[in-house]
């Protein structure tokens, strides 16, 4: 059976659902579900802020995050240097590239296996939250490959380059405590917990300002880049007189909530 990359739309709180599924296999991710994640976050990144997710939860089916890639495919195209790169260059890095450049706030909801290219799709995840029994790593050596360069620095964005080296050298797989101990995750919790923990973040980050988070995480992409350009940083302050500014300013002056609308 195929996996599939699904997206529940926001509901009235803002937040939206990516779920991915793959029967039977831990949610290992197919060629055809790196395909479908890069699509959906492109078309994601492309609406108007307006019809835009306030947050997104992306989390695994069946109380799984995602086992890595589809080894049952891996004979298909692995054992051909230009197929090999093809896979990795144009499909898997164009697919987290599109995660990165989201403008939508996402939320990693991880149970169970967090491997592979699970553990790069959650790396690509603004803040991660995984229950206790959690597993993460990239015990790629075993099956006699590397971690591909562009999906290498997408995983080295958050863990630090010891933790890589023992995950890539050892095969070493990590628990919970230790992801944390790491800076993997920014929060564990029970894995009956999860969905509801990760569901209030999300819920408190959509009731902020849209702008604000969008701006935020545009700057902070800017400076992972050697950025902001002199352009970039001067076009930064064009939101002086928007609703949600004054919104805002006008509400923490009048004691009350403030009532952003979405965009």
């Amino acid at each position: 059976m195929a996996g599939s990359v699904t997206l529940r739309d926001a509901a009235a709180d803002g937040v939206a659902t990516l779920t991915l599924a793959h029967p039977g296999k831990l949610n290992a991710i197919d060629i055809a579900m790196w395909r479908e994640l890069r699509a959906l976050f492109e078309r994601l990144q492309a609406l108007p802020p307006a019809q835009a997710p306030r947050a997104l939860v992306v989390c695994g089916a069946d109380g799984q995050f995602a086992s890595g890639g589809d080894i049952a495919e891996f004979a298909g195209f692995r054992f051909d240097e230009a197929r090999l790169r093809d896979f990795h260059e144009n499909v898997v890095a164009p697919a987290l590239h599109a995660m990165l450049a989201c403008d939508i706030p996402m939320l990693a909801q991880i149970e169970g296996n967090c491997i592979g290219g699970g553990l790069e799709i959650a790396a690509c995840c603004d803040i991660r939250v995984c229950g206790d029994g959690s597993r993460f790593g990239a015990p790629i050596a075993k099956l006699g490959f590397p971690m591909a360069p562009l999906e290498l620095q997408v995983v080295g964005r958050v863990a630090a380059a010891p933790v890589l080296r023992e995950m890539l050298l050892e095969a070493r797989l990590l628990g919970a405590a230790a992801a944390l101990q790491h800076g993997l995750v920014h929060a564990v919790v029970p894995d009956d917990e999860v969905a509801e923990v990760a569901a209030q973040r999300a819920r408190q980050i959509a009731a902020l300002s849209p702008q604000a988070a969008r701006l935020n995480k545009r700057t902070l992409r800017q400076l992972a880049q050697g950025g902001p350009s002199e352009p970039e940083r001067l076009a930064h302050y064009g939101y002086a007189d928007s609703h949600e500014h004054r919104e805002g300013i006008a509400a923490f002056l009048e004691k009350r909530p403030p009532r952003f609308q979405r965009g």
